[in-house]
């Protein structure tokens, strides 16, 4: 009997504790460091690398553009006839839901630079009613476009298998950074409990200040 009795104890223990962990990961999102995105509530360590692109309006965009500012980033290309669609169906959707919070911006870069120019770019904007001023679609540099896909946002899941730098960038991922510059979440954005869940955390990251 006594031993069941301490058994039972351990458990309810056992039982509050996890639920406290769940609860405080509901209120607090972590950082994420590596490309297995692991979760780490400790110090963050990674940080998105200086860049510079071109958007739809041939306007500079750099990483000062997002100075304390949360956004949402994704990798896709204009004539894209799969998951691209499914995935700017999901950024429009975010954007209407912010329309109105200056603290809420979007990038979205062009995986296919040699046939997404400035001109293309505007185009695909125009017809998905994109907010020059909240949402940037960004071309440039192919290598840099890929650099800051694998080695910034972590983007490129083949490439952590393979290293095959020449591989072409496909990704559903979308990714949320911080006003700091931390990765803070990972999303399906084809899928729209996943895009419920990064609103969610957008709110969340909005009391942190």
């Amino acid at each position: 009997m006594k031993y069941f009795t301490i058994i039972t104890v351990f458990l309810v223990c056992f039982s509050c504790k996890e639920k406290q962990q769940q609860g405080d990961a509901v209120n607090t999102l972590p950082y994420f460091n590596s490309a297995d995105f692991t979760p780490s509530w400790d110090k963050p360590e990674h940080k998105i690398p200086a860049f510079a692109f071109t958007n739809q309006n041939g306007e500079t965009i750099t990483n000062t553009t997002f100075a304390n500012k949360i956004y949402i980033t994704d990798f896709f290309f204009t004539s894209c006839p799969g998951i691209c669609p499914k995935l700017t169906k999901s950024m429009e959707a975010i954007q209407e839901t912010y329309k109105n919070d200056s603290d809420i911006m979007m990038l979205s870069h062009t995986v296919m630079p040699w046939r997404d120019s400035v001109p293309v770019l505007k185009d695909y904007a125009v017809k998905h009613n994109v907010n020059d001023a909240k949402w940037h679609l960004v071309t440039g540099n192919k290598k840099a476009l890929y650099a800051i896909a694998r080695n910034g946002y972590f983007a490129d899941e083949d490439f952590v298998k393979t290293q095959d730098e020449s591989n072409f960038i496909h990704t559903e991922n979308f990714i949320l950074v911080d006003k700091k510059g931390f990765i803070r979440g990972v999303y399906n954005g084809t899928l729209p409990i996943d895009v419920e869940r990064l609103k969610r955390h957008i709110n969340i990251l909005k009391k942190e200040g």
